[in-house]
């Protein structure tokens, strides 16, 4: 038992003398791993038509609930997706979110991903609920992390 806490002082000492690294917040950005998941984002296609088709797979997968979609008929002369429904309401509860990508995995689109994104406070709780307008990304070209984790090849893409 004594060496036991002899081991334990001398891992302490060890410790102890290591230079530390300290980042200097807000000034300088950790980088987060590619596995992070942050901020819910929704892509777009190409040509700038959005990839949900509000078929609420994302919403039926969440253990907590806090994704709401509302799908209406797409009209067929200003399509505003690829299949015959879009999302008229898609909005998302942040603070009931655990953030845990079961709605990224049931997406059979790849509309819904997860960002890099982990500086999102507020300070009124209404301002967590993010509505389709602020989740929808306009150029995917502005988000790198998403061309790292996500390759356009590995989605399905809906026809």
């Amino acid at each position: 038992m004594l060496g036991e806490i002899c081991k334990g002082l001398w891992l302490t000492i060890r410790h102890s003398f290591k230079n530390r690294v300290t980042v200097q917040y807000p000034d300088v950005k950790e980088e987060m791993p590619v596995g992070y998941r942050g901020l819910h984002k929704l892509l777009r296609w190409e040509d700038g038509l959005e990839r949900c088709v509000g078929c609420k797979l994302c919403s039926a997968a969440c253990p907590v609930d806090c994704i709401y979609v509302e799908s209406e008929e797409n009209d067929p002369e200003a399509p505003t997706s690829k299949g015959e429904r879009y999302a008229s309401i898609y909005e998302i509860n942040e603070l009931r979110c655990i953030f845990c990508g079961y709605c990224e995995e049931a997406c059979p689109v790849g509309a819904v991903v997860l960002g890099n994104e982990y500086e999102f406070c507020q300070d009124d709780r209404g301002k967590f609920l993010y509505e389709k307008g602020d989740l929808l990304v306009e150029r995917t070209e502005d988000y790198p992390e998403l061309h790292a984790r996500y390759e356009e090849k590995n989605l399905l893409t809906y026809v």
